[in-house]
This record gives structure tokens, sequence and C-alpha cells, in this order.
């Protein structure tokens, strides 16, 4: 397999498409992770999701839909080698699911789009990441330790220093007057 989690091998000729990213947006955009240049491809045709080892499709509102082994779906679970439709191209998915990541029964038919709310921090879906360190760090209850590595005395902190919440040994908040 070329792609990092799989390919789509169009039946008919035409090039393999390498699914690089475990999540993909394929349509006719230019803007679209995967570009398919066929009239009846919408914009943006469906998303694929690599979950629990396995790849879902899910239909964004197209024209022409999607289908699985020949059935209309919506969002389904593609498991390998079965023909997947995207409007009128066809395709057969490659992939393997235990180096994608799956152990034990297979998941759901249906990918479950609320779950994937819960699966990584709100503000990361947003783009927004928590630091890896610290900005300051409490230690042994007297000393502040700040990114660089320079420490003082909490009791020497500047007395325009009005509150400090404390989570997990950081300091959460810092609320200066």
């Amino acid at each position: 397999m070329s792609g990092t989690y799989g390919d789509l091998i169009p039946i008919g000729g035409g090039d393999i498409v390498p699914l690089m990213k475990d999540e993909l947006i394929v349509g006719r955009s230019d803007s679209c992770d995967v570009v398919l240049r066929f009239s009846n491809i919408s914009g943006q045709h469906c998303r694929f999701v690599l979950s629990e080892g396995y790849w879902y499709v899910i239909d964004l509102g197209s024209t022409n839909g999607v289908k699985v082994n020949g059935i209309k779906v919506t969002n389904h679970r593609v498991d390998p080698d079965v023909k997947l439709m995207i409007a009128k191209q066809t395709y057969v998915i490659k992939y393997n699911p235990v180096q994608n990541g799956a152990a034990g029964v297979k998941p759901a038919d249906s990918y479950n789009v609320h779950d994937e709310i819960f699966k990584s921090k709100l503000l990361e879906k947003v783009g927004i990441k928590k630091p890896t360190k610290p900005i300051v760090e409490l230690d042994s209850g007297m000393i502040v330790k700040d990114l660089e590595g320079s420490t003082m005395d909490k009791n020497k902190l500047s007395p325009a220093l009005v509150k400090t919440k404390i989570k997990d040994n950081y300091f959460d908040e810092l609320v200066f007057d």
C-alpha cells in the first residue's frame, strides 16, 4: 500500500488515491484533501474518518451520493476490499485494520460523530493546544518556577498579585490589579 492508512484503488483504471491522514475531505474543490475532478462529484462530497482502525465514509450532502457495496449510505464503515462509489466513480478500498490500530471486535457500522467531540479536548478541536510546559509551576508550596526555569519565593511576589488558582500543582490563572 502506498498510503499511510490505505489506498483507494479506482476500478477501470486511474491513479491510486493514498489515504495519508486519518481524516480526509473528498470532493471536486481544490480545498479538499483528495481532489476528484469529475463533474458529478460535489465540491465537498464526502469525508473519510479513521476510527478504531477502520475507515468510515460520511456523505456531506452531496448531489450524487456515496455507495458501499452498491447500497447508498450517508454514514458507514468501509471494510477492507469493499467496493465504494463516490458519485459514479468506483473504487476498492485497501487497508489493514490492525496496522491502523484495530483490536478486538469490529466497531459499529456507523461513525458516531458525537463521540468525536469527546475523543479530544474542545480547545484542541478549534486548533488551540494546551502548553506542554506550565507558564509557572508551584514547587514545594513556596517556590514558583517560570518557563525559563527562573525561580522565586512565592511570598516575595509582587503585592499586586491579588489571587492565584492552583490546579495540578500549576498556577492555572494569575490575576493582577
